[in-house]
């Protein structure tokens, strides 16, 4: 299956990715790629991070009884490990092979923001980290960025040996506002890329902080990176059904850094006022409509290359289909860029 265009251009890798007997992944919330090539899968199964090379043999795993749940990870120029858990609301940063250097945030111990566990709207404020952050990235000169998301409407910013800086953002739809910061990456010049999910934008900060300009043709922005060139890569969750009926599935979407749309993988849309549209309405469960799994992703949540230009992307299938995935329903694929 080719995907893309342009210089953009993918074809699937089919099975990629060989696993030990009797071993699976679960969710893959997050991908990361080193300085060697080797892919870290940041997954919700028994082996939290599960190391692969380029051509998808099994190296290791790390991690278990660690994580809580597996949510963000970022890799640094010396192939330092950082993890963002959204449940035990800390962010980690561990060698390579999984020794453990510094914790971020109080285990266990979120911030009061007034969430109530379950609803976003129940957060009240912004306050400092973490209530279940999202996402991490790295500047230039080795700040720490993470996005802390689920329970709390803010980023965060470090110094490279953890000490807290800055701080920004409150609940809302303005300027400097979010609704679920949920993706995060900082270009050569230390600007500040912020996916804002459910607002449907990316906001763009100074490292400071201050707003300076957001891309509203997006949806649901769930991961963000940015390749060698600083192409933006998006990994974005899809729409639910409008009042015409229509629904945009999941995809990755590339963009420059001025906005332009690039490139997209997926985000097929598919029209559910037609009787074929109903049935997959009906076959996706319902108040997930738009997860039908009929496009090239089901719920991507993750995007990364490789030196080669080479796609890893992690999916959500199973939260997305509220715990039960469709049969055969994948969570991680890989796509090998191919010229044009």
């Amino acid at each position: 299956m080719r995907v893309g265009s342009g210089k953009f251009t993918y074809e699937l890798a089919e099975g990629w990715g060989r696993l030990p007997t009797g071993w699976s992944l679960g969710e893959v919330a997050a991908v990361a790629v080193d300085s060697r090539d080797r892919v870290y899968v940041f997954n919700r199964s028994a082996h939290p991070i599960i190391v692969f090379d380029r051509e998808g043999n099994f190296l290791t795993s790390w991690g278990e009884d660690l994580f809580t749940t597996p949510h963000g990870i970022c890799i640094g120029p010396d192939d330092s490990v950082y993890c963002a858990d959204a449940s035990d609301h800390t962010v980690r940063k561990l060698t390579p092979d999984g020794k453990l250097l510094m914790t971020l945030g109080q285990k266990d111990h979120p911030s009061d923001t007034g969430y109530d566990g379950q609803n976003l709207a129940s957060i009240k404020r912004g306050a400092g980290p973490f209530n279940r952050p999202t996402n991490i990235a790295l500047s230039p000169s080795g700040e720490i960025y993470v996005s802390d998301g689920y329970g709390n409407a803010r980023i965060h910013k470090f110094s490279p040996d953890g000490k807290l800086l800055k701080s920004w953002g409150e609940p809302g739809t303005g300027p400097g506002q979010f609704n679920l910061p949920h993706g995060i990456c900082v270009d050569k010049r230390g600007i500040v890329y912020a996916g804002d999910r459910q607002n449907d934008r990316i906001q763009v900060f100074s490292p400071e902080g201050e707003f300076v300009t957001q891309w509203t043709e997006v949806i649901r922005p769930n991961d963000l990176w940015l390749d060698a060139e600083e192409n933006l890569f998006v990994a974005g969750l899809g729409l639910p059904p409008t009042p015409v009926g229509k629904a945009t599935l999941s995809h990755v979407s590339i963009y420059s850094l001025d906005g332009k749309l690039l490139a997209l993988l997926g985000g097929e849309e598919v029209d559910t006022s037609t009787e074929a549209g109903q049935g997959l309405v009906a076959q996706a469960g319902g108040g997930l409509s738009w997860l039908t799994g009929r496009g090239i992703f089901y719920a991507a949540h993750a995007v990364r290359a490789d030196s080669r230009g080479d796609l890893y992307v992690g999916e959500v299938t199973i939260s997305a289909f509220r715990g039960t995935a469709p049969p055969g329903a994948h969570v991680f694929q890989k796509f090998i860029r191919v010229s044009t």
